[in-house]
């Protein structure tokens, strides 16, 4: 095969770390190529420099045998490359058209050709399979077609290295393997795939190829056909790892949380938790969770998961309905009330909510419990009880971080979500609310997070799991709640739950034809 991609001895220095050591990657024409590697492991860096998002301290870049240099993105995309991040780059009030052609608009007669761009957009998508509407406005559409819009972007400026960061972080089993068919299809003709994961379910049905980095450097090359994941694993970290939680559980107990016909609006006043549904009256979401056990959230992003987790936490007004912690009506409590009730909180959004980025490790370690002893003493902080503190989780969450005087701002994003994790889940809470609490993070921290969360339930605390990832979901999680559309449309025991009758429901399926398609009790 054509060698399309060279990386050549690319090196990258922070203040502090060493990002990039020296790292060869190769890719061929039409390949699909994983690139996988812990947190902090030098992933994204490497990606970033090749994007022109970053310059390299050493090193070149080959295209086609051609030595290039990219001091921007526009320059790579010039080149022929295409990135699709994790957080899609779309203007919600365009439509796809306007998203896809955006910066390079097909004009007539000095004017914006929008039909002539829709036909452009139709064409593409149907040579790849990338089933749209070009005339859609972003804002209406579900995620899964987000993602392809994207894609069509990057196809639009004729790329023909495709980087994908993470790309089914947000999709249900059915949508990523509609992806995989995607880029399957891409790859056939003669497109070249690189993409980051944690999933090893994904890189083994999907790459022909794998290169895992470890503490900056190549840690080793695969043939995907010739490994296996446990194999994978030990490059990554050095060690076994177990690769699916198991969590049987005891009896429950008390309730710790209780949600009553809860309504929440989204910002432009449209109910984005409500319907009723399992347990509810038909006015609203309701729910339980007992001292005891995992109970877990499942459902395609945009379905009001995210707003019915920020309204039990108090980051947002409930419409109607009552929230409840250990027998306390919270409803309309604030955050530190709910805190003081019993309540720990790890947020989807670790940069906005979870964190502040321009403080160090040490003050966003001591969040929201500064006003407690030993951090805080007649009215004052105790620096040193908050520097002691950072320190011993820092080493027990294993945090990649220089020192606790760094500023969380400059973590990869796995490990700024540790630091999230370690501050939430060092006090003895009765709640914990976790939202997509291993989202971007290593197999090693993923193994090491399920084993926390298991021995916070094992202890007797109550945890209310979202996540985007069913098989977290269906190995932690005792019961499972189905979310679409705002409601609560079915509670399935973990023991009778399998991806794809999971994947039904959350697409919009009723608990029937789940049933009828996946025999199985589905309450």
């Amino acid at each position: 095969m054509t060698v399309q991609l060279e990386l050549r001895g690319i090196t990258k220095r922070f203040p502090g770390v060493l990002a990039n050591d020296h790292i060869d990657l190769t890719v061929e024409k039409g390949e699909i190529h994983a690139l996988m590697g812990e947190n902090g492991a030098g992933k994204s860096t490497l990606m970033s420099i090749l994007f022109g998002l970053y310059q390299p301290d050493e090193g070149e870049i080959r295209l086609a045998g051609v030595e290039r240099h990219f001091a921007s993105p526009r320059d790579a995309i010039a080149a022929g490359l295409g990135m699709v991040f994790q957080s899609f780059k779309l203007f919600p009030s365009l439509t796809v058209a306007e998203n896809v052609v955006f910066g390079r608009e097909t004009t007539r007669r000095g004017r914006f050709d929008r039909k002539g761009a829709e036909r452009e957009v139709a064409a593409i998508a149907e040579r790849y399979g990338l089933a749209l509407d070009p005339a859609a406005r972003v804002d209406d559409l579900p995620v899964g077609v987000l993602q392809r819009v994207e894609i069509i972007k990057a196809l639009y400026r004729d790329a023909s290295v495709l980087i994908l960061d993470e790309p089914t972080a947000v999709l249900t089993p059915q949508e990523a393997e509609r992806l995989f068919e995607i880029l399957r299809a891409l790859a056939a003709d003669g497109r070249t795939i690189i993409f980051i994961t944690h999933k090893l379910k994904e890189v083994m049905a999907l790459s022909d190829r794998v290169t895992v980095l470890r503490d900056g450097r190549v840690a080793d090359r695969m043939v995907t056909a010739q490994t296996d994941a446990r194999a994978i694993t030990r490059a990554m970290t050095g060690r076994d790892v177990v690769l699916q939680a198991t969590a049987a559980a005891g009896e429950p107990g008390k309730t710790v949380l209780a949600l009553h016909d809860v309504t929440v609006h989204a910002e432009d006043g449209r109910t984005a938790v409500g319907g009723g549904g399992v347990g509810g009256s038909g006015s609203g979401v309701s729910l339980e969770v007992r001292a005891g056990e995992i109970v877990g959230i499942a459902g395609v992003a945009g379905n009001g998961q995210t707003e019915l987790v920020e309204a039990i936490a108090g980051l947002r007004p409930i419409e109607s309905g009552t929230v409840r912690i250990g027998g306390r009506d919270v409803t309309r409590a604030s955050v530190a009330e709910r805190r003081r009730a019993g309540m720990a909180y790890i947020p989807e959004d670790r940069h906005a909510v979870g964190t502040a980025g321009t403080a160090d490790t040490t003050d966003n370690l001591s969040l929201g419990h500064h006003r407690q002893p030993p951090l805080l003493r007649r009215g004052l902080l105790q620096r040193s009880a908050m520097t002691r503190r950072a320190r011993e989780l820092i080493e027990r969450f294993q945090i990649k971080v220089p020192g606790p005087a760094t500023r969380v701002g400059t973590l990869s994003g796995g490990n700024l979500q540790k630091v999230v994790v370690a501050r939430e889940m060092s006090h003895d809470t009765p709640l914990l609310i976790a939202e997509q609490p291993t989202r971007g993070v290593d197999i090693g921290a993923i193994e090491f997070l399920h084993g926390e969360i298991t021995a916070f339930r094992d202890w007797g605390g109550a945890v209310l799991l979202v996540s985007a990832e069913l098989s977290e979901i269906m190995s932690l999680a005792g019961r499972i709640l189905v979310m679409f559309e705002g409601a609560v449309v079915a509670e399935v025991p973990a023991a009778q739950a399998n991806e794809s009758t999971l994947g039904m429901l959350m697409a919009g399926a009723s608990p029937d034809q789940a049933r009828a398609a996946q025999p199985g009790e589905l309450v």
